[in-house]
């Protein structure tokens, strides 16, 4: 029993949802719509995981341990190369979208519910592939974590990293992200400060003795007005950047002058650039004003070189992309692992009210990872 197994054990979950055992014998379109029915809002993941870990329990050609809420399952074959596999249970707040259903829009057959695409149809393809084969031609580490849609300090993925280091270790992984099927290397960075500006209070009535801060701001907007982002070239993969204002604050009353005004911004930026590097280009662009970072995350990059990334996109047959937004593959990149985002599910639609997925995105990312990891072609 592992540190992360003890744990758990010693601390039952209380008043924990009861949920019925997961039929792996089933297709990857109907063990989505089973994980679907699971609700696993960020905080109560735990029935999910349960679920999860008794499945893999049964599976005999799997090595499995739990930390938290995060369940591992590796094969142990001696193979000379090792894949990481990972996939996200934890969702964003129901909103009247559980239980799921089927629907057709423009003719396309689709799922809809709650986590459909972020990313429960991607935890569904792994979760089957894990359970089936058992000859991979590489060693695969199969990882389904916890907390991702919440702050990053209570990360599974993180806290894995921080415990049990060693279950992250391989020389490539996949992030069964929203994709809509395609590959997506790397991703942006993500960087998100605030600009004060600085002024005098003084009555209302009296405005001229005193300074408006939130009238100094106008500065601040214009600047995010005139900027114009970078398209940035990262080993073949072109990543949009974007800098924007996404929240402001200010005022004292409404008789009084403000001496103080917040302006907070976010800057996403190419893989090329590190956070520090982030960090000076927003100080320089906002000289004069108070700067102060709130949070920062590096980027990813594409990674593709990488003999096992080069095999994993000749078997799955389709171009890869740059990923736009951060993702998790930014956490294998800091431990020098190549990593890409694929996975069924339009990002458009992840977290809408109307969240759903395309059966054959489903079945086509199902083909491209079994092709890949069983040597045969998609």
């Amino acid at each position: 029993m592992t540190v992360g197994e003890a744990n758990h054990a010693s601390q039952p979950r209380l008043g924990a949802m009861a949920v019925p055992p997961l039929d792996l014998s089933a297709s990857a379109v109907d063990l989505t719509r089973q994980l679907l029915d699971i609700p696993s809002v960020s905080d109560d993941e735990g029935p999910l995981a349960d679920a999860i870990e008794a499945a893999m329990r049964d599976v005999p050609h799997l090595h499995v341990t739990r930390v938290g809420d995060t369940v591992v399952a590796r094969t142990e074959l001696g193979r000379d190369r090792r894949v990481v596999i990972a996939g996200h249970i934890d969702t964003v707040p129901i909103n009247g979208n559980v239980p799921s259903r089927l629907e057709t829009v423009g003719a396309v057959e689709h799922l809809w519910g709650r986590g459909a695409v972020d990313m429960k149809a991607g935890v569904a393809v792994q979760l089957l592939l894990a359970t089936q084969l058992a000859e991979p031609i590489v060693d695969v580490t199969w990882i389904w974590y916890d907390h991702e849609e919440v702050g990053e300090d209570q990360n599974g993925l993180r806290r894995l990293a921080d415990e049990r280091g060693d279950l992250m270790q391989g020389d490539f992984a996949i992030l069964g992200e929203p994709s809509n099927g395609h590959i997506e290397g790397g991703c942006n960075g993500t960087l998100r400060a605030e600009v004060r500006t600085r002024g005098v209070r003084a009555h209302s009535a009296r405005s001229w003795v005193g300074h408006n801060a939130i009238h100094d701001a106008a500065q601040v907007l214009q600047t995010l007005q005139e900027y114009r982002a970078r398209d940035v070239e990262v080993e073949g993969l072109v990543y949009r950047e974007g800098l924007n204002a996404v929240g402001i604050a200010g005022g004292v009353a409404g008789n009084v002058i403000p001496d103080e005004c917040r302006v907070q911004v976010n800057y996403r930026f190419a893989p090329s650039r590190t956070v520090a590097e982030a960090i000076d280009h927003v100080t320089e662009l906002f000289d004069g004003f108070d700067v102060e970072v709130l949070d920062a995350a590096e980027g990813a990059r594409p990674g593709l070189d990488a003999a096992l990334a080069r095999e994993f996109v000749e078997a799955v047959g389709v171009e890869p992309r740059p990923k736009y937004g951060w993702t998790d593959v930014a956490r294998f990149w800091s431990l020098g692992i190549p990593a890409v985002n694929y996975g069924p599910g339009d990002p458009l639609k992840a977290h809408a009210d109307d969240e759903r997925v395309a059966l054959h995105q489903i079945v086509d990312v199902e083909r491209g990872l079994r092709a890949w990891l069983t040597g045969a072609s998609a």
